[in-house]
């Protein structure tokens, strides 16, 4: 077989190899999807889950997951992006930059239950915040921050040195040459990272189970007094998220309906994760071209 063949066949082993992963993924969606779209409606996004009796929703599940989601990125993201951009423009190659680049892949690699029983050994007992939003987001954090460090790292060494070197030549410092040349370059993939993590943290399970609850509270919208356990903006109630919910549906076996609202909780989490994915190449597509065409 000469060079030419060989290189055909191999890259025709290569597309359809490609090609199996894509189907394989597509039908997996797919069933999900077809599976639980006819069970969601609006009253199945608003209403509350209900144990004994058939035709609970997810509306607390939901508005939990999105909450949970919020803090945890106020938490992590100005942390990444500190580490981020110490590791990208201030680290010298020594011994303490190995030791930090190693810890970072070691969290990384951790499964998402050891990092639960973390959390709950340490934010749940020790610190004493209980089954909680706090204690949940701060696991998370945990479990974020690998990946939204390396995102800032790598989002800021894309950046050209002479876009460093413009800023130091007129006569900026070198922080102000990062913050406003450096960060805002790398912002398109900086963002886009951030949403691609906020669709990890959103359909994450294991973590939570052990550290925001496994119940969901009714919620009074109309108090908003953040030390009240009733109050929707309260970190410190007990928070069943929407990926909680469907393990829990699916072990417990208390809903009549649970089938349907199994399926239909997981087209939801589904087409959010989705939309997070989506959105992410859009938005950081947009901002590149945006920012190449200024």
């Amino acid at each position: 077989m000469n060079a030419k063949k060989a290189d055909k066949f191999a890259t025709g082993v290569l597309y359809a190899i490609s090609g199996v992963i894509v189907l394989i993924l597509a039908a997996l969606l797919l069933y999900i999807l077809i599976r639980g779209i006819p069970h969601i409606s609006w009253n199945f996004l608003t209403k509350p889950s209900k144990a004994y009796q058939a035709g609970g929703g997810i509306g607390i599940q939901l508005f939990n997951s999105l909450y949970l989601l919020l803090i945890t990125m106020l938490i992590s993201f100005p942390i990444s992006l500190g580490a981020g951009i110490y590791l990208s423009e201030y680290a010298k190659k020594n011994w303490v930059t190995d030791v930090i680049r190693t810890s970072i892949e070691i969290l990384s690699s951790l499964p998402s239950v050891v990092v639960g029983l973390f959390g709950f050994l340490i934010f749940v007992v020790q610190l004493g915040y209980g089954f909680s939003i706090i204690s949940g987001a701060l696991a998370l954090t945990f479990f974020n921050l690998p990946l939204l460090t390396r995102n800032v790292e790598e989002s800021l060494k894309a950046v050209h040195y002479t876009q460093r070197e413009a800023g130091l030549s007129l006569g900026l410092s070198r922080w102000e040459t990062v913050m406003k040349v450096v960060v805002p370059e790398a912002l398109p993939g900086i963002l886009t990272g951030v949403i691609l993590s906020s669709g990890r943290i959103f359909g994450e399970a294991a973590a939570l189970i052990y550290t925001a609850g496994q119940s969901a509270p009714a919620l009074d919208f109309s108090n908003w007094n953040p030390l009240s356990v009733s109050s929707p903006i309260s970190i410190f109630r007990q928070a069943e998220t929407l990926a909680v919910h469907i393990w829990k549906i699916n072990t417990e076996g208390t809903m009549p309906d649970g089938a349907a609202v199994s399926a239909g909780a997981s087209a939801v989490l589904i087409l959010v994760v989705l939309l997070f994915n989506f959105g992410a190449r859009f938005i950081g597509n947009r901002l590149y071209k945006r920012m190449t065409s200024a």
